[in-house]
């Protein structure tokens, strides 16, 4: 049975970087789904790799059209979602697929896929620590940061509701506990 994992947290708390290190671990067949977004792609980022970026008509025309399993506008304007032809084209390939999707997505993700699907929430070790971490990746200006730090205390809420809860306050650490969670899951879940 295809198996998925779903990583979701506050911006800035470190879920992308864990699900990377995930997908390096060969023996866990690993796939990221690529989600499709309407924010602008930021310098580093590849189209078709990091995200699908289309624009808000072509998501709301993909929303209409039922192309999504989930989408969620994460901010005003600013839709996320995954494709239902990302995950058939990922489990075609037998592979298990790993989401980092935001909070509302994920946990929705999961409800579609209960039994497949594990979902693990990142926290940042604090509020204040999260704050530090976006000011240091200097992509966003003081206004989003200020808008991303109000969006986490709230998306901290949610937390409860995913099956395993990780603290990053140490990176390594935190993809060491991560890596032995999903070793159990894929393996002794069959």
């Amino acid at each position: 049975m295809n198996k998925i994992i779903i990583f979701s947290a506050p911006s800035g708390a470190g879920k992308t970087t864990i699900a990377r290190e995930m997908l390096k671990i060969t023996e866990n067949n690993l796939t990221f789904s690529v989600s499709a977004c309407t924010r602008k792609k930021r310098k580093n980022e590849i189209h078709g790799k990091d995200y699908y970026f289309i624009s808000e008509q072509e998501f709301k025309d993909k929303i209409k059209n039922k192309e999504f399993i989930e989408w969620e506008e994460v901010y005003t304007n600013q839709f996320y979602g995954t494709l239902t032809s990302e995950i058939d084209r990922i489990w075609k390939n037998g592979k298990n697929i790993v989401f980092d999707v935001d909070v509302v997505g994920g946990i929705n993700i999961k409800k579609q896929f209960p039994e497949q699907a594990l979902s693990i929430f990142i926290k940042p070790p604090s509020i204040q620590e999260l704050e530090k971490r976006l000011l240091l990746r200097s992509t966003e200006t003081k206004e989003n940061i200020r808008k991303r730090i109000e969006k986490a205390k709230h998306e901290l809420e949610y937390a409860i509701q995913y099956d395993i809860n990780i603290t990053n306050d140490d990176l390594q650490e935190a993809i060491k506990e991560t890596k032995l969670i999903l070793k159990e899951f894929i393996i002794h879940n069959l």
